[in-house]
């Protein structure tokens, strides 16, 4: 009789295991696919796991995959998802932060804390307003690096039309290489052939420079460098070599527009 209250206890805390682990994994996932560092996975994944119950929590983190362990009593569950690029978005990192939190001050159990996970959406702006953004951020760099507001309007524009071109390939889901290639040639070739007209001689040619300002990759860049720092040097070298594969991209589609359209060099 003994055996079996505790073969039943047991079994009512397997699945509330398997229900931690689940979780823990999403919380991970969920990370990883809008662009948190690896450091940040694991503590948050860890955190949320030993608020709910278990003893210990286990993450493996590679390119492409993450593995996540918990352990009661001895007991372990082992869960494995594929990691899906999603896009940085910061508005999602900071939600599953606020739910880790709540769980560990008690103000939401397992059941709430899945339906917050259930109802988190990435936070998108509307497209015109990064558009404009873009274009004016793009400006802001030529004037700020020396040219003058024929330069600002050549790198406005060029900057927004880029960006606008980037959106579309991006809701085609278009292969990142190619959409920045692509990107950065529409955009060289718009601020390029501005600066051919003869009312833009005499601009600074750092505008068509700055026009491609919306393709630096630098929040990758960033993330590698911590990843790499803090001990996950697999990740932040994968991270690292796609940061520079979206680079040369870049310069492809740069060079190919200053060859096709015959433009001056940069200053």
């Amino acid at each position: 009789m003994d055996n079996q209250i505790m073969a039943e206890e047991y079994a009512i805390s397997q699945d509330k295991q398997r229900e931690i682990t689940k979780l823990c994994i999403q919380t991970a996932l969920l990370l990883l696919q809008h662009g948190a560092e690896s450091m940040l996975v694991e503590q948050l994944s860890t955190r949320l796991g030993l608020a709910l119950g278990v003893h210990q929590v286990e993450t493996a983190i590679s390119a492409n995959a993450v593995v996540l362990t918990t352990i009661v009593n001895g007991h372990c569950q082992t869960s494995t998802r594929k990691i899906v690029d999603r896009g940085i978005n910061m508005h999602v990192v900071t939600e599953v932060q606020h739910i880790v939190i709540l769980v560990e001050h008690h103000l939401a159990d397992i059941d709430e804390a899945r339906k917050r996970f259930e109802h988190i959406k990435p936070l998108r702006y509307p497209r015109w307003i990064i558009i404009v953004m873009v274009a004016l951020s793009c400006g802001c760099f030529s004037k700020l690096n020396g040219g003058d507001w024929d330069g600002f309007l050549v790198s406005a524009l060029g900057g927004g039309m880029g960006m606008w071109v980037r959106q579309l390939l991006t809701h085609r889901q278009v292969n990142p290489l190619i959409n920045f290639c692509i990107t950065a040639f529409v955009a060289t070739s718009v601020s390029g052939l501005l600066l051919k007209l003869p009312y833009f001689q005499v601009t600074a040619t750092i505008s068509m420079a700055a026009s491609v300002l919306l393709l630096v990759p630098g929040f990758p860049l960033i993330n590698a460098v911590a990843d790499m720092f803090k001990g996950h040097v697999n990740t932040g070298l994968a991270r690292w070599a796609m940061a520079t594969m979206l680079t040369l991209a870049t310069c492809l589609g740069v060079i190919l527009a200053m060859a096709v359209w015959e433009l001056r060099d940069w200053a």
